[in-house]
């Protein structure tokens, strides 16, 4: 048993990380370099990514992350995983929080971009822009932060895994 949660508990974290990564990189480096780029340019990239990411490579690490974190609390339910399960429980409420968020607010966006339709037909990219753009950054940053919580009680649940 103490083979498989610890070992549940490595898949939780590299996911979460993952994932949390994903959401860093946008929030730090993808976002602000769209930034700077003209309308339509920031419509079109947006719109690609957003079909590029439905990928396996991403399912993995986002739902992934969300399975084996939930598998982490049920291992760690026993009487014996008891010092683990207040982290394990931690990440989850907060990886839940950010698919909630995710699910609620950028996806939402992100569909709403799509049906915007082709960049070089919209007749105000402008506006299109600004219903997204703020917005969609401010909640990915949101994200970012709940994953990277979320990874931080997870690295902190391998350490006391570790203990016992």
């Amino acid at each position: 048993m103490e083979t498989a949660r610890t070992l549940v508990l490595v898949a939780a974290t590299v996911t979460c990380g993952l994932t949390a990564g994903l959401f860093y990189a946008f929030a730090c480096s993808v976002m602000p370099a769209l930034a700077r780029v003209e309308d339509r340019t920031f419509i079109e990239v947006m719109q690609r990514v957003n079909v590029a990411i439905l990928n396996g490579w991403f399912v993995l690490g986002f739902v992934g992350a969300l399975l084996t974190t939930a598998a982490a609390v049920a291992l760690h339910l026993p009487s014996d995983g008891h010092d683990v399960l207040p982290a394990t429980i931690a990440a989850l409420v907060l990886y839940v929080a950010a698919i909630g968020v995710t699910r609620s607010v950028n996806i939402p966006l992100n569909d709403e971009l799509a049906k915007a339709g082709a960049p070089q037909r919209i007749a105000d990219p402008v506006a299109v822009r600004g219903r997204f753009e703020a917005r969609w950054v401010r909640f990915n940053v949101l994200r970012a932060l709940l994953c990277t919580a979320a990874l931080g009680c997870l690295a902190y649940a391998l350490i006391l895994n570790g203990r016992s």
